[in-house]
Formats: structure tokens, sequence, C-alpha cells
């Protein structure tokens, strides 16, 4: 199996979704793409435009009249991504606690889900790409070469979940935290499918190296060596 120019990783939350695409995407040389990013733009230009979050109407005109735009990292600051709204780098900007506040309101209404998969789908299309998501391989880029499904145990990513929000210096019980995924995981049912084509990685007690190494052996083939293909696909645009 050749590298595959685009990549689909979708999941359960706290699968570990956005770290192994950001991994794997580094080693192949890819853009890393988290879907997510483009409504926390969205939300912050309805911010700055003083647009009511639960106005269905408003929101859409706005996502119709954005360009939203994910690259490669354009500055050595940290950032994974860069991301422009119109030309502007709101890289940063989009993680402002306000837009935190109310991104997942913007993000709720069909209309404006539905531009926001165009422009995912038109960033897609460029190829080289691991993008992350909830329905990325069954929706955002069902033609996509590859299809990742990661699957954790609930307890396994309470655990993640919990170490994360204490990195943050949030404190919660392991109950509360696994309480609060178990009703994420009933909300995102109908949504975080995996694709009929996809593989299902159950990451349990994986590291996300050991997780990036047995993707890649996914594209091992009798006639090339492993090593060789990746440094072919760094250097071909």
């Amino acid at each position: 199996m050749r590298i595959p120019r685009t990549i689909a990783i979708d999941g359960q939350s706290a699968a570990g979704k956005s770290t192994l695409g950001a991994l794997l995407a580094a080693e192949l040389g890819y853009l890393y793409f988290d879907t997510g990013v483009m409504y926390r733009a969205l939300a912050l230009a309805a911010l700055r435009a003083g647009i009511d979050p639960d106005d269905e109407a408003a929101l859409t005109a706005l996502a119709h009249r954005l360009t939203i735009d994910v690259t490669a990292p354009t500055v050595t600051d940290g950032r994974q991504y860069t991301v422009l709204i119109d030309g502007e780098d709101v890289t940063w900007a989009i993680r402002d606690p306000d837009v935190e506040r109310i991104v997942s309101r913007t993000a709720r209404f069909p209309a404006v889900r539905r531009e926001m998969i165009r422009q995912q789908q038109a960033i897609g299309r460029r190829g080289r790409v691991v993008m992350v998501g909830r329905d990325i391989g069954t929706v955002v880029m069902p033609d996509a070469d590859l299809k990742i499904y990661l699957q954790a145990s609930l307890t396994e990513r309470a655990r993640r979940r919990l170490a994360e929000l204490r990195s943050r210096n949030i404190e919660m019980s392991l109950e509360q935290v696994a309480a609060a995924l178990a009703e994420r995981d009933a909300l995102d049912a109908h949504v975080a499918q995996p694709a009929d084509d996809a593989i299902i990685l159950v990451n349990d007690g994986l590291t996300p190296a050991e997780e990036v190494a047995w993707v890649l052996q996914q594209f091992a083939n009798g006639d090339q060596p492993l090593a060789q293909e990746i440094n072919r696909c760094k250097s071909t645009p």
C-alpha cells in the first residue's frame, strides 16, 4: 500500500484522535487539520460581529461570507497549524475563553455545519492532509485514502482526560470525568460512527508512539521499504 494522500481520523471523545493525528502528520510531512478549529474561527467572527450565537440565520450568513483556511504553521511559536479568517491569522485568538464559551452553540446548526463541511472538503482536496474530527470518514472525506477510527474503554479515556485536566489545574474526580464522557458518547452516537471501510484501532494501553507505528505499518508492502516510501512522500509536493 502506498502512503495515502488523505487520512481521516475519527473516534470517541478522549480516544486520542488529536494526538495521533498531529504525530502522524509530522511523521509524513502532512498538514494536521483538526476540523474543530473551523467552528472556533466562526465563533470568533460571530463575537467580533456582535452576532448572537443562537441566531441561526445570522450565523449561517456569516459562515457563507467568511473564507476560513487552515495551513501548515507559518510562524514558529508552538502552533500545529495556522488558522486564517479572510487571510487574517487567528490561530491563537480562537483559543480565547470567550470563544470557548460559545463554540458549541455556533456549531449546532445544520446549515452552519454544511458550510463548514464544504470548506473542510476544499482543504481535503489539496491532499497531503491528516484530518481529525467525528465524521471525517463518513461525511467530510468519504473518499479518503485511509480511514482510522479510534476506540478505547471509558475508563481509559477518563484517565487520559483527567490527566489533561489536571495539567491545566482543573480538579475533577475520575468518576465525574467518566460520567461526562459517557454523556458525550450518548450525544455523539448518531455522528461518531466508523465508516464501513475504516480501520478500527482500539488503543487501550498503547502509547502515542506505538499507535503511530501501528498506522505506519498499514502502509508497509513487500516491494518498497517503508522508510523509503515515507521519505518519497515528504519530498513530493
